[in-house]
């Protein structure tokens, strides 16, 4: 591997060895693994954010329908489609702060949808997932109270 060879300096001997260095080969060999290997966390990590997001929706689309059963106790009635969800931001004399502090958006940016009445219920709550359209399968699938 390396070559050794020794020679004199003033009555001293010395010993001198050849250094080797990574060859351009070698070097473009690792940055290749390296990114591979980042390119599969990548792909990891995208679906526990999608997995969160979900998550994160049937929290809030949880929050409005607590929100909408004690507007329901209080009034004898949900909102119409019409007064939707935004009626629950209302100040009140019974609910001097609102239901809900403000008129909450999905964790994608898109407004929830309100029917009333629902298909299974007397309400549901829509979040349209990633692609804010209606259907789709995976981290596209809506997310509907009631059904999870």
């Amino acid at each position: 591997m390396y070559s050794d060879f020794i020679y004199y300096k003033k009555n001293k001997k010395v010993r001198k060895t050849k250094k080797r260095a990574f060859t351009l080969l070698e070097i473009m060999v690792v940055v290749v693994i390296i990114g591979l290997l980042a390119s599969l966390v990548t792909v990891r990590t995208r679906s526990y954010l999608t997995v969160s997001q979900q998550n994160a929706a049937k929290a809030e689309i949880s929050k409005i329908v607590d929100a909408l059963e004690a507007f329901y106790a209080v009034q004898n009635r949900y909102p119409t489609n019409e007064e939707g969800i935004t009626i629950l931001c209302e100040k009140t004399p019974k609910f001097p702060d609102g239901l809900l502090s403000k008129v909450p958006k999905d964790p994608w940016g898109h407004d929830y949808i309100y029917n009333c009445p629902g298909r299974t219920s007397a309400y549901e709550i829509i979040c349209y997932a990633a692609d804010g359209n209606e259907g789709g399968e995976n981290e596209n699938a809506d997310i509907v109270s009631g059904e999870y």
